[in-house]
């Protein structure tokens, strides 16, 4: 079978303290689910029965019978059996997101045993404090979390459990993640990696492992898939069957988020065979059929359509069997027909079923993502009562929750379907309701459910494009407009989120308080037409509108990226120039929008972000010869703070020789010497450009600057966006860790952060989301990088200037940049856009 790779990417913003496969957060190890303890015999069957109703995934039964335990334990005054019976409790209410009773059951448990077991076996301190770890870091509470699992830890290691004491040290390193401290969570992970090469292979070596690839991979460590195949072999040599299915659905998704199809579809097939129990084969056949969906592969996908609709529809009612049933459907409903597949009302009838089981086991997240999948399948089959009946009991019950995951895609729909039917201010109020929740998950990402998977090109930016594309759709108040500005913000803050898997941080700034000189360009891209807005301190936002088709748009901003390159023809270059500049610039030009503008800052959408705007022309100059040119990547994330060119320090690095497979760059020695003589400088090359060492001088140091001449390449996944170290490439989240430890002070934040030898991924359209990523995760006010390689004699001309530049009087980084650019075209063989165009200016501009 050959496989297409996609264009499109399925991007989950998917968390969870329980589940084993998913690592974003947590990835527990068996002793985060209740575990049998010594103090427990069989005969006590309300903690027994909540272990097995847990276990299939009956939330609800089994915290009816932990609350029973509760009651019998508390009557016959035995306080250590009632204290893990309401630990599991909490348990128990944390998946079913009572967080408010889960966080009261866990408190009564340890208070109990302080008060009157305080020398309680250490295993009951472990599993309790373990139980309050997992719910203090799904809300929110990470500090916190990583004092617990310390505690947990050493409990664990007192009475002898290697399983707990790994597994709450994995954990605290996946909390250290979810701060932002990726090189202490590797370091910890790294130990953890060493420590279990020395243990004898054993079921708790293989189930360690597994969890430590997983936790690898969150951190975009390609050392995840060496870990999860030693994983596999150990399991194998010990003859573990029990874990094989697992660690090979592990690597399925590995090797699926690595976009390697082939091998992602060899290793489920396997972990479907090996499995032991029919909830992993399902599971396995799941991620199968899937991954051939995404892929298109629909004839090999139609028999395990088939066979998959049969099994869930023989399946006792669970947790699990209700989720399975829901991404069965949600996969099915991704595609534009899916009755190649299974004709709609079998889909209808088994989310019939779905939402009936789970109103019998009365799990009620479950059930509001039932009816919104029914809800499609009626809106795709034109019974637009019943989809608007549907969704509306959907969003009710998540109203309820409080499920903001679920508001989100359920208010959408609502919000389609008055669409629809032209309820123009019902569809804003609905839309509008579903954007507030997006907003409230990036702060609270723990509470998205983890059974079901959510794209973000799927799920969550259409919603911001389609509220924009309504309130712009026909004359725009300026309230409108004002809210529309404000979701194409909150569009970029999202796309940042996604890009790295949590909430990037979020520094508000109003415009006049930036730069009042300055004129703000929101363009964004719409089915049927551009829109942009422009914002000026002071004054009425603007509008203006052109009628192209998205595609029309989308062709012409890739033949300009094209006839970019010196080789292309420079009248096509000058042609598609003119007509971009025509739909940003001319309209606001002709009405004198400009004539006290000094700064022109965009906020790009889309394939917009791959143009260079200080090469769009008006048939007489470039835009950089009228107004300096900067990029955000939204107001929100900016932070203003003056800059003192005549007292500027630098930290320069840099590599001019071939390492670990790029190409030598001879011009960087020269560059980076230039610079190091033009401002105070320390200076790192070649040799001396370690990781350690650049993040040391940061640390150590109070300079204004780091300059970073070196290989780097930026992408829309994460894991492709690093830069080259002389030990190697340093990954994204690695890199701002780096460059943000300077201590607390506001004030020793990075003021500029210079990238003058980067590349974006090749094929990636969104590759310059990499770039935004790094200049707002980085914590430096301004970024300059370039979007292309650049020539490096001409990037050594071009930051040299730069840099003369920016000690002048009065000099903003903007101005600074565009005389530098400026220079190159009148002063140099350098004129051709190709060669000055590519650097951009990130952040803040003063």
């Amino acid at each position: 079978m050959v496989f297409r790779i996609k264009q499109t990417r399925w991007l989950y913003i998917t968390l969870s303290a329980f589940s084993l496969c998913l690592v974003f957060i947590l990835t527990p190890v068996q002793a985060s689910s209740p575990v049998t303890t010594p103090v427990i015999s069989a005969s006590e069957s309300g903690l027994e029965q909540g272990r097995n109703f847990y276990s299939l995934g009956k939330f609800a039964e089994a915290m009816a019978a932990w609350q029973s335990a509760v009651k019998q334990y508390r009557s016959t005054g035995d306080r250590v059996n009632e204290a893990i019976s309401l630990s599991y409790l909490s348990l128990a209410q944390q998946e079913l997101n009572q967080w408010e009773p889960a966080k009261i059951s866990i408190e009564q448990s340890i208070k109990l045993l302080q008060t009157t077991q305080p020398s309680a076996d250490a295993i009951v301190w472990a599993q309790i404090l373990n139980t309050q770890a997992n719910l203090q870091l799904r809300i929110s509470q990470a500090e916190t979390a990583i004092a617990t699992w310390q505690q947990a830890q050493k409990y664990y290691e007192q009475a002898g459990d290697t399983t707990g004491s790994i597994g709450s040290q994995i954990n605290q390193a996946q909390a250290l993640q979810s701060l932002g401290f990726y090189r202490r969570s590797r370091q910890k992970l790294e130990e953890l990696t060493q420590k279990m090469a020395a243990m004898p292979d054993s079921e708790v070596k293989v189930s360690g492992l597994r969890s430590l690839g997983l936790a690898l991979q969150a951190i975009g460590d390609p050392k995840s898939q060496q870990v999860l195949e030693e994983s596999l072999a150990t399991a194998n040599k010990i003859q573990a069957k029990t874990q094989l299915s697992s660690i090979l659905s592990s690597l399925g998704k590995n090797a699926a988020n690595l976009q390697d199809p082939e091998a992602a579809l060899n290793y489920f097939e396997d972990a479907e065979n090996t499995a032991t129990n029919p909830d992993e084969a399902l599971q396995a056949r799941l991620a199968r059929f899937k991954l051939l969906v995404d892929y298109d592969k629909l004839e090999y996908a139609i028999p395990l359509a088939h066979q998959l609709k049969q099994q869930l529809t023989e399946l006792p009612p669970s947790h699990s069997s209700l989720y399975a049933a829901i991404n069965f459907v949600a996969t099915l409903n991704r595609l534009e027909n899916p009755n190649q597949l299974l004709p709609s009302q079998d889909l209808s009838t088994l989310m019939a079923t779905t939402v009936k089981s789970s109103q019998k086991i009365q799990d009620a997240p479950a059930e509001a993502h039932a009816l919104y999948q029914w809800g499609q399948i009626s809106s795709r089959s034109s019974q637009w009562s019943q989809a608007k009946e549907l969704a509306d009991k959907s969003l009710n019950i998540a109203r309820q929750l409080q499920a903001d995951d679920i508001i989100a895609q359920s208010a959408w729909q609502v919000g389609k379907l008055y669409k629809q039917q032209g309820k123009r201010p019902e569809a804003i109020a609905a839309y509008t309701e579903a954007v507030k929740s997006l907003k409230a998950l990036r702060s609270d990402l723990a509470a998205v459910n983890s059974d079901v998977q959510f794209s973000f090109r799927e799920s969550v930016e259409p919603v911001y494009r389609e509220l924009v594309a309504l309130l712009l759709d026909e004359q725009p108040s300026q309230p409108e407009l004002l809210q529309a500005r404000e979701l194409i913000e909150s569009l970029q803050i999202a796309e940042l989120d996604n890009f790295f898997q949590e909430a990037c941080l979020d520094k508000a700034q109003e415009i006049d308080k930036i730069d009042p000189t300055a004129t703000v360009i929101y363009p964004i891209i719409l089915p049927d037409r551009l829109a942009t807005i422009i914002s000026q301190t002071g004054k009425p936002l603007r509008y203006y509108v052109t009628h192209k088709s998205q595609g029309e748009i989308a062709q012409t901003l890739d033949n300009l990226v094209t006839s970019l390159n010196p080789v292309s023809d420079s009248q096509d270059r000058e042609r598609l120039s003119q007509q971009i500049y025509d739909w940003l610039i001319r309209p606001a030009e002709q009405e004198q929008a400009f004539k006290d503008t000094k700064t022109l800052v965009f906020v790009l959408d889309g394939k917009l972000r791959n143009i260079p705007m200080a090469a769009l022309s008006d048939g007489k100059e470039f835009l950089i010869e009228k107004y300096a040119v900067a990029l955000s990547p939204g107001l929100q994330l900016m932070a203003a703070h003056t800059f003192q060119p005549n007292k500027i320090s630098a930290i320069i690095g840099g590599i001019s020789e071939s390492r670990s497979g790029f190409a030598a760059l001879p011009a960087v020695e020269s560059e980076v010497k230039q610079i190091s003589q033009t401002v105070s400088s320390k200076l790192l090359l070649n040799q001396q450009f370690t990781s350690q060492a650049l993040g040391d001088r940061v640390k150590s140091s109070n300079a204004d600057i780091v300059h970073l001449a070196t290989h780097g390449q930026f992408s829309s996944r994460q894991e492709d966006t690093f830069l080259l170290t002389w030990d190697g490439q340093v990954n994204i989240k690695e890199l701002s860790e780096l460059l943000k430890n300077r201590g607390a002070a506001s004030s020793k934040a990075i003021e500029l952060l210079v990238l003058s030898a980067c590349d974006t991924a090749t094929g990636d359209d969104r590759a310059v989301l990499g770039l935004a990523g790094l200049a707002v995760k980085s914590g430096a006010r301004s970024t300059v990088a370039t979007l292309w390689p650049v020539k490096d004699k001409a990037a050594e001309m071009l930051m040299t200037r730069f840099y003369e530049q920016l000690r002048q009087p009065q000099a903003t980084k903007a101005e600074a940049l565009r005389q530098a650019q400026i220079q190159l075209i009148r002063q140099t063989d350098f004129r051709d856009p190709f060669f000055w165009s590519a650097f951009v200016l990130v952040g803040n501009w003063n």
